[in-house]
């Protein structure tokens, strides 16, 4: 099932991902990725068939009425052969491997991170990593 995402915005996309999302790290780990670069990796999850052949399988589960992210793929695809940074930047490889490690499925060298992110990307991650930590209320 692939969903057109021309005319919907990071947010929307994000949004429509967390139906029935219940884990506050997941929650966290989606906004992070539609608030950046307007959903760049949820577009490309949805509609890159070579991220999920380098997964070994699709980066979003069709199960109930609406698609949410496989973190387990998603982890996956950062340990993969070919890497997702063929067609990405340092700083868009950061932010996942960021959005993928706030919910245990990838380890981070935080100076990595940081040294590859700029000042807008840095305070998504930190809204990220507090709404990890104590929900979407703060």
């Amino acid at each position: 099932m692939l969903m057109a995402t021309r005319g919907i915005t990071g947010k929307e996309l994000a949004d429509d991902l967390l139906q029935g999302v219940s884990s506050e790290q997941m929650r966290a780990a989606t906004r992070l990725l539609g608030a950046h670069h307007d959903g760049y990796w949820l577009r490309r999850f949805f509609e890159d068939q070579e991220l999920a052949d380098a997964a070994g399988r699709p980066l979003l589960e069709h199960v109930g009425l609406r698609p949410s992210i496989d973190w387990n793929a998603v982890g996956l695809l950062l340990l993969a052969d070919k890497p997702p940074a063929r067609k990405a930047s340092s700083s868009e490889v950061a932010v996942l491997e960021f959005a993928a490690s706030l919910v245990g499925h990838a380890p981070i060298q935080l100076q990595r991170v940081i040294h590859a992110v700029d000042d807008t990307e840095f305070r998504l991650l930190l809204r990220a990593l507090m709404g990890a930590a104590y929900g979407e209320t703060h």
